[in-house]
């Protein structure tokens, strides 16, 4: 299981947050519905792998612990504004954001120790709604292509016990939605699975 708010956790204190444990409150924030809001002047920021920072509004709210292809998607009310992606593998999560507003959250499947997920931050090189891999004989659908040797963002069904061979696997309804809403250029950042709590802290 995953904790509801890790994001919101994280954002809030820096670092990763065990995912079998309880989010703490959040300070200077306000629960409205399905989003938590960050209070006019308390507006933290992520530190993204290339030392770059990002300044978040809002998150979704999820109380409940998400599990393997589960996914939370919510644009409602949120202004247009570039699109940025950020995936823990760590939390072994992706979020989406709509300028400083998440409007997606999904439990990811990640390449194992034998072919391992990059870190760093990426452009989106390419997207095709329908793609197969000519490496692994294997369909890929909703493909986003972040590396040139072929890693991507892609459809697949996210299940325990379950790896890739270092791309992200996202569920299928949240691959749509993703593939929706970005554009070739938008960056993706992808955080180590192993990270010190002190480095995400701004």
């Amino acid at each position: 299981m995953f904790g509801g708010l890790a994001l919101a956790a994280t954002v809030a204190f820096g670092g990763a947050r065990d995912r079998a444990a309880p989010p703490p409150p959040l300070p200077q924030s306000a629960i409205e519905g399905d989003r938590v809001r960050f209070l006019a002047g308390h507006l933290p920021t992520l530190t993204m792998p290339d030392g770059a920072t990002r300044q978040v509004r809002s998150v979704l709210n999820t109380p409940d612990a998400m599990h393997y292809g589960d996914y939370r998607w919510n644009d409602d009310g949120v202004a247009d504004g570039p699109v940025w992606v950020r995936v823990d593998l760590a939390q072994q999560t992706v979020s989406v954001f709509r300028g400083g507003d998440e409007i997606g959250t999904a439990v990811i499947l990640y390449g194992t120790d034998g072919k391992p997920t990059p870190t760093g931050t990426f452009p989106i090189l390419e997207k095709a709604a329908e793609h197969r891999s000519t490496l692994y004989d294997a369909e890929m659908p909703f493909m986003l292509r972040l590396t040139g040797d072929g890693v991507a963002i892609h459809a697949s069904a996210v299940r325990q016990g379950a790896a890739t061979h270092g791309c992200i696997g996202v569920p299928p309804a949240f691959a749509e939605r993703l593939f929706a809403v970005v554009k070739r250029g938008d960056p993706v950042a992808i955080l180590p699975a192993r990270t010190d709590p002190a480095q995400n802290r701004t």
